[in-house]
């Protein structure tokens, strides 16, 4: 039935005038959160360790979810004592699974606040905040002839999204790498199902290297694991350490084109771009404010600026808190540069500004 989302959404919009100033999903998200589109949820169904401090959470995405890609990571949002944290985490399910559930694997610092919760005191049930899915780790169309896949600690979750989705995939991928660092083989998170698929799968050669007995990976230890690394597309996601001294090996072979690696770091801000789209009014569709913006301020700071009360957090981009759904316009991520146009997207307004007249459920 392609047409009843379409429908849905005109009996919304019309349904507006009569809720007016709230939104027919705020009065849904009472009755459900999973039925808010505004401000997307998901309700966990499941809970499963891996390790003795990892624990993936299985996730069902209410209205809002607007999907991913393998290799992306979630902003998700949990409530302690009256407060929202939010926190990223790698999605490690494929993203054409047939019963639209989610996956995240949490591993809780020894001094972490939220993943400890999330981890060991989050119990099916529990209804977590959803942010839209980011980032560009992520594997291309079509496939390179051959993959290496360098992984450690709780860097091989965006990995697991990646090797689920080519599990899926048909034609298969005909050759793919996986080498994979942890403390102790208990340690190792995903490692009962990682070489069970080795077993089972012709194209896929794991490999797992303990810290405690054999020392640290580097890169001459992956030349050793992997031979031909030179003739590999990379994709690596670990600790700092590890993935600056991969910069520098790939470096000084001449392929650091041919290595992506995912650091969760914020991005810089830019300057203003003399050609992008310049500013223009923005109007915040709740309060009725209206307000002239150029094109490098945040939008969080226009809706201060203009007396609305704007939800914000850590306002450098990494927190999540500031996230506002889009009515109409674009708006310049202003770490990257690139338009976001999409009605009901969230957007992080402290990292974001008009570019063009632009609205705001604010």
């Amino acid at each position: 039935m392609p047409a009843l989302p379409a429908l849905m959404g005109r009996l919304l919009t019309a349904a507006s005038w009569l809720t007016s100033p709230l939104a027919p999903d705020d009065y849904l998200g009472l009755i459900d959160p999973l039925l808010d589109a505004r401000l997307p949820a998901g309700r966990v169904t499941a809970v499963r360790p891996e390790t003795p401090d990892a624990t993936t959470l299985t996730l069902r995405p209410g209205r809002g979810w607007a999907g991913h890609r393998a290799g992306q990571y979630l902003p998700v949002g949990v409530e302690m004592d009256g407060v929202r944290h939010w926190r990223t985490y790698s999605l490690t399910s494929a993203p054409d699974r047939a019963d639209g559930l989610l996956t995240i694997t949490v591993k809780a610092a020894p001094d972490g606040k939220v993943s400890p919760l999330l981890a060991h005191r989050t119990p099916p049930g529990t209804v977590l905040r959803l942010g839209p899915a980011q980032g560009e780790f992520v594997l291309p169309d079509p496939l390179p002839a051959r993959i290496l896949l360098v992984t450690a600690g709780s860097g091989i979750t965006p990995v697991m999204g990646l090797l689920r989705t080519l599990m899926r995939r048909r034609p298969p991928p005909s050759d793919a790498v996986l080498l994979h660092s942890a403390p102790s083989a208990k340690d190792s998170i995903f490692s009962g199902e990682l070489h069970a698929a080795r077993r089972r799968l012709t194209w896929l050669s794991y490999d797992e290297h303990h810290t405690r007995r054999n020392g640290r990976l580097t890169p001459e230890a992956l030349g050793r694991l992997c031979p031909d690394w030179r003739e590999r597309e990379t994709w690596a996601c670990g600790p700092a350490a590890l993935l600056d001294a991969m910069e520098d090996h790939w470096g000084r072979a001449g392929l650091r084109q041919r290595l992506h690696v995912e650091r969760f770091r914020l991005a810089p801000v830019l300057p203003p771009d003399p050609d992008a789209a310049p500013g223009g009014r923005v109007l915040f569709t709740r309060t009725g404010k209206e307000i002239a913006a150029d094109a490098s301020t945040p939008l969080l700071a226009v809706g201060e600026s203009a007396g609305v009360p704007m939800p914000y957090g850590c306002r450098r981009g990494l927190c999540f808190g500031c996230l506002t759904p889009l009515t109409y316009g674009r708006v310049r991520d202003l770490r990257t540069g690139e338009i976001h146009d999409r009605t009901g997207q969230l957007i992080q307004t402290c990292v974001s500004a008009a570019a063009g007249p632009t609205a705001l459920d604010a």
